[in-house]
């Protein structure tokens, strides 16, 4: 492939923002506000999963200039570990790990879209959404990273005008500053908990390390825009969660712990701001945010599908890629995958499942980044991880610890999550190997 044919820096930059701002920072703060009263705690969520996921990027950030190959952690675990714990990550990746976050974000696309046309049904929204962007990124490099970057560049633009109207015209009284209630929050059950949504806004800050090969000056590019990226969705996130408490009452906010049923915090924020017709006016905006979430997740995922067709023979037909070298028939297998589970999950369960697996292998990829210094020292690192190792073990403890909160206060979700990773555990003992 040719480097002009390549996602260019600016390309890869916005495949990883697109990837991070999705259904999660317009949901999460419904469910957050359940059990967390304190807004200094809701920003100090936001924050400490903020400066995790960076932790994590700077790790990503060596092995992807390390290992420029595409495949993420499929690539990274089969190299480090053994094939079969990359072949786990791999199958995830496959099964949820991309599909869900397409689904969820095609799923609150048409909850947002039916704010201004009730008359329509959600499922066919999602459903024809997600069959359309692929269709678009199926094209050739050219027409995805041109659709991917004007849209995201659109959804940051209109985010910060966003913010810039919500402090001038929020009205609610609240207050930011820590109190006695604060320091005892950071290590509740509660606090952990939140953090399951906080995971899930900031899950794709590790997109370019999926589609290494197919970006220009990867030893250079890859670090930058996982960084970058990562850095300025943090500072995005934060800015938002205080526009939306300042702008509607948290009762209005806060999602009803009886039904669990995802409140469109965008549409309520920007209907108190600036009146119902407005605030659909500002629904169809947060829409086009979501075309771009799924878009990035579109071009990213699909290449793990690929890689583990080239790995194994008898998958071979999965890898196929058109004369534009684009991987129309895994895009067309994560469509799928996706369009059933916008059929068949409920949001948070499929929230919670989703983040709790991907935070496992997440983990264990940032673990070999240790690992493999260990056993490779002489491997060129264009990029070193900053701050190691101390990053890399903030990373692994927070997560660890977060895992754990799940484990005992959501069993049933994370077993979900166990259970698909067990399946392809079994799949690759029968599949035959080279």
């Amino acid at each position: 492939m040719s480097n002009t044919s390549k996602y260019s820096l600016g390309s890869a930059t916005s495949i990883v923002v697109a990837n991070m701002i999705g259904t999660g920072i317009f949901v999460s703060l419904g469910y957050q506000l359940i059990d967390i009263h304190d807004f200094a705690t809701i920003l100090l969520l936001w924050i400490v999963g903020g400066l995790v996921a960076l932790c994590g990027a700077f790790a990503y950030s060596e092995l992807g200039a390390a290992l420029p190959n595409s495949g993420g952690e499929y690539l990274f675990l089969s190299r480090i570990f053994h094939p079969c714990l990359g072949f786990m990550s791999g199958w995830l990746s496959t099964t949820i790990g991309f599909a869900a976050p397409v689904a969820l974000n095609a799923m609150l696309f048409a909850a947002y879209f039916r704010q201004v046309f009730p008359h329509m049904n959600e499922l066919t929204i999602a459903i024809l959404l997600i069959a359309i962007i692929t269709g678009i990124n199926a094209i050739n490099h050219a027409a995805s990273g041109r659709f991917q970057k004007i849209f995201t560049l659109l959804k940051v633009v209109l985010i910060v005008l966003f913010i810039v109207a919500g402090f001038i015209y929020g009205t609610e009284p609240v207050s930011f500053a820590p109190t006695s209630d604060t320091l005892g929050s950071l290590l509740s059950s509660s606090f952990a908990i939140g953090l399951v949504y906080v995971s899930f806004a900031y899950s794709g800050w590790n997109a370019t390390a999926y589609v290494s090969s197919e970006v220009q000056n990867p030893q250079r590019n890859i670090p930058l825009s996982i960084i970058a990226g990562t850095f300025l969705v943090m500072l995005l996130y934060v800015l938002l969660n205080i526009v939306f408490l300042k702008s509607a009452p948290a009762s209005a906010l806060t999602v009803d712990p009886q039904t669990m049923q995802q409140k469109e915090i965008g549409f309520i924020a920007a209907q108190a701001l600036f009146g119902n017709n407005i605030g659909k006016l500002l629904s169809l905006t947060i829409c086009l945010f979501l075309v771009s979430s799924i878009s990035s997740m579109v071009i990213a995922g699909p290449r793990v599908i690929q890689s583990i067709a080239r790995d194994y023979p008898v998958l071979k037909i999965l890898g196929k890629q058109s004369k534009e070298e684009v991987p129309r028939l895994s895009m067309v297998i994560q469509a799928l995958l996706a369009t059933v589970i916008v059929l068949t999950g409920t949001f948070d369960t499929v929230i919670t499942y989703t983040t709790f697996s991907m935070t496992l292998f997440s983990t264990l990829t940032v673990i070999g980044v240790m690992i493999l210094r260990k056993k490779n020292p002489t491997l060129q690192r264009p990029y070193k991880t900053w701050g190691y190792p101390v990053t890399p073990l903030l990373f692994i403890f927070a997560n660890a610890w977060f895992m754990y909160f799940l484990l005992t206060n959501k069993f049933p979700e994370a077993a979900i999550g166990l259970g698909i990773i067990a399946v392809g555990f079994v799949v690759y003992l029968i599949l035959p190997k080279k």
